[in-house]
C-alpha cells in the first residue's frame, strides 16, 4: 500500500524526531524473515528501548539528512530495518544479538557519534556492556581499594592482638 503525500511527511518527522534524540542508528537486511521473527525482534528491540522500523529507503534518506546518521545513507540499499537508540549501544546489541541465532538477519552498518559504521564497527558497538554493566563495573572499582585496605587492617588488628595477649600472660 502506498502512501500520499502527507502520510510520507508525517513518517518522515517522526523518524526524524526519533533520530534527533538517538545516539546510535543499527541498520541490518531483513529479506527472508518471517514476521514471527520479526515480530520477535521488534518485541526485544521495545523492551530495550530501541525504536525498531522498517522503512522505505527515500524516506530514511530523508529523516536523517542534517542528523549525525547522515554519514550512513550510502548503507540504505535493499530491505531494510533501522534500530535508533537513545542508549549508544542498545541499538548495535539487539540487532546483532538476533543476528547471531538467525541468518536471515544480515547486519549493513550504522552510524554513532556522526560517523558510519560498517558490520564489524556495529559488532564492536554490540560488545560493549551496557551503561548500566559499566557503572556497577566502575562502582566496584571504586569499592575494592577500600575493601582491601579494611582487609589489611582488620589483619593488623588480629596480629596486634594476638601479640598483646602473650606478653601480657607472661
Amino acid at each position: 500500500m502506498s502512501l500520499n503525500r502527507n502520510e510520507k511527511a508525517a513518517v518522515v518527522s517522526e523518524v526524524a524526531a526519533q533520530a534527533a534524540k538517538s545516539q546510535t542508528l543499527a541498520i541490518a537486511e531483513y529479506r527472508g524473515l518471517t514476521v514471527e521473527a520479526l515480530n520477535k525482534l521488534r518485541v526485544d528491540a521495545r523492551s530495550k528501548g530501541v525504536y525498531l522500523h522498517v522503512l522505505k529507503n527515500t524516506l530514511a534518506r530523508r529523516a536523517v539528512a542534517g542528523t549525525p546518521f547522515e554519514p550512513a545513507v550510502e548503507l540504505m540499499v535493499g530491505p531494510l530495518i533501522y534500530g535508533f537508540s537513545e542508549d549508544a549501544v542498545a541499538a548495535a546489541k539487539v540487532v546483532a544479538d538476533f543476528a547471531k541465532s538467525n541468518d536471515k538477519l544480515v547486519l549493513k552498518g550504522g552510524a554513532y557519534s556522526g560517523k558510519a559504521l560498517d558490520v564489524a564497527g556495529l559488532k564492536t558497538l554490540a560488545s560493549v556492556p551496557s551503561k548500566e554493566v559499566l557503572l556497577s563495573q566502575i562502582a566496584g572499582l571504586l569499592k575494592s581499594p577500600v575493601q582491601r585496605t579494611a582487609a589489611v587492617l582488620a589483619a593488623l588488628a588480629a596480629k596486634r592482638g594476638e601479640g598483646g595477649e602473650a606478653p601480657a600472660a607472661a
